[in-house]
This record gives C-alpha cells, sequence and structure tokens, in this order.
C-alpha cells in the first residue's frame, strides 16, 4: 500500500467542487498536485490557500495541446506524476425537444468534447508519462481516477448529452484498465450522485431540500471530502482497477 505523501497528482477541474476537495486532501496528506482549470482566477487563488504543494495550470481539457502541455509543465514541477484525477465537465440540463429548439448536435457535441473527450485526453497523456516511473512492490507505475455519474446509469429527461458523456467514461474504463496492465497503471471510475459543489449554491433552499430527501441514506448531498477520500482509498488500494464505484447513498434516479 502507497503512502499518500508519495503522490504527485495532475487534478483537472482542480479549482473548485469535487476536484479542489481532492487537491486539499492530497496536500494535507503530504502529497504534490497540479490543479489543471480553465478558471484562471479560481485556479490561482486556490493555488494560493494550498500552498507551495500546489501548482495551478490553465487547461481546457478540450484542446489535446492544452492537456498535453500541461502534463509536461506538472512533470517539470514535480519529476513525474503517479496521479491523474479526471474531475473537469460541464452539467448542461436540455431536452432534445425542447420548447423553443431542436437540440443540435453541436450542443451534444459540447458535452461530450469537454466531458468524454477531454477525460480520455488527459488519461492518454497520463499514462504516456507514468509508463516511465519507477515501480513500486506491486510493480505498479501510476493510478488514473476518471469522474462519471449515476447518470451514465439512470440519467433523467434532459441529461442525453450528459449521461452520454458519462456512460463513455464508464464504457472506457476496462479497456484502458486492460491496457495499461502492462505498464502498471490502474484505471478506476467514480461515479458520484448529488454532492454539494459549486452547483448548488445557485439552487433556491427548497430545491436542495427535496434533493437531498431523494438520497435514501444518507438523506443529504454528498461532501466532496468524501469524493476527495474515495479517491485516496483508490490510490492506496492497488486491487481496485477496471472498476466502476458509485458514490451515490443508494441514490437511484427516477
Amino acid at each position: 500500500m502507497r503512502n499518500l505523501d508519495e503522490i504527485c497528482a495532475v487534478v483537472t477541474g482542480g479549482a473548485s467542487g469535487l476536484g479542489l476537495a481532492t487537491a486539499t486532501a492530497i496536500v494535507e496528506a503530504g502529497g504534490k498536485v497540479a490543479l489543471l482549470d480553465i478558471n484562471q482566477s479560481q485556479g490561482k487563488e486556490s493555488e494560493r490557500v494550498l500552498g507551495s504543494s500546489a501548482l495551478f495550470i490553465q487547461t481546457d481539457v478540450s484542446n489535446e495541446s492544452s492537456v498535453d502541455s500541461a502534463i509536461e509543465k506538472a512533470v517539470n514541477e514535480f519529476g513525474s506524476i503517479n496521479l491523474a484525477v479526471n474531475c473537469a465537465g460541464i452539467a448542461p440540463s436540455a431536452r432534445v425537444l425542447g420548447r423553443d429548439r431542436l437540440m443540435s448536435t453541436e450542443d451534444f457535441a459540447k458535452v461530450t468534447t469537454i466531458n468524454l473527450n477531454g477525460c480520455f485526453s488527459v488519461a492518454r497523456a497520463a499514462a504516456n508519462v507514468m509508463q516511465n516511473n519507477e515501480v513500486d512492490a506491486d510493480q505498479q507505475r501510476g493510478v488514473i481516477i476518471n469522474t462519471a455519474s449515476i447518470a451514465a446509469f439512470d440519467g433523467v429527461i434532459g441529461q442525453a448529452a450528459y449521461s452520454a458523456s458519462k456512460a463513455g467514461i464508464v464504457g472506457m474504463t476496462l479497456p484502458l484498465a486492460r491496457e495499461f496492465a502492462r505498464i502498471g497503471v490502474r484505471v478506476m471510475t467514480i461515479a458520484p450522485g448529488l454532492f454539494r459543489t459549486p452547483l448548488f449554491d445557485t439552487l433556491p433552499p427548497n430545491a436542495v431540500e427535496v434533493l437531498e430527501a431523494s438520497t435514501p441514506f444518507p438523506s443529504r448531498l454528498g461532501d466532496p471530502e468524501e469524493y476527495a477520500a474515495m479517491v485516496c482509498h483508490i490510490f492506496q488500494n492497488t486491487m481496485l482497477n477496471g472498476e466502476t464505484i458509485r458514490l451515490d447513498g443508494a441514490l437511484r434516479m427516477s
């Protein structure tokens, strides 16, 4: 079992929400983290709060050259990376047959480009670097953790694009894990339920209460720290590979 203070990570969407909680847990455990995020002002502030063990790198995950450059900068800063966590993504809600317009394939593609293609782009670049790491006692060189959603399994009306993008992440988890096994890199996916992220700050209190009540137990929104704890456990537990873990309090969207 590897120690958390050995982590040298890149975390996309690391400036806020689940990504920031993950970065915070890594830094508090003694590790180092590069925050890959498109939001420069929030990224710089999160870097300041986390201190010298954190580095903000402005990154557009939908742009392959931006991703490759960010990974290169992280490697130059840390020497290498042994953990990549994909948290960046968007969650628009729109019906395909809307009242005013038909959803365009461009709208659909925007979601999959950021959520799915962006996740793949980071995974490929991270694995390419990790294959050159020294192995540990389990012949392991690195870990890649992607973020899907329970919407990958039971999406609701308005989530056609979002659910498709997250289902794609689930679908590529096992093939990547099988391919990267030869280089000692594990691939896992976490599918969160309803978590308290900045998105919920825009909702009225009564709406939040309804969402909290929909989760069987515990009947509340997930805490980003609970997501971060799962990331840390996956990093330490080498037998976790090629699987998607639902982190949702038994919630099944109806």
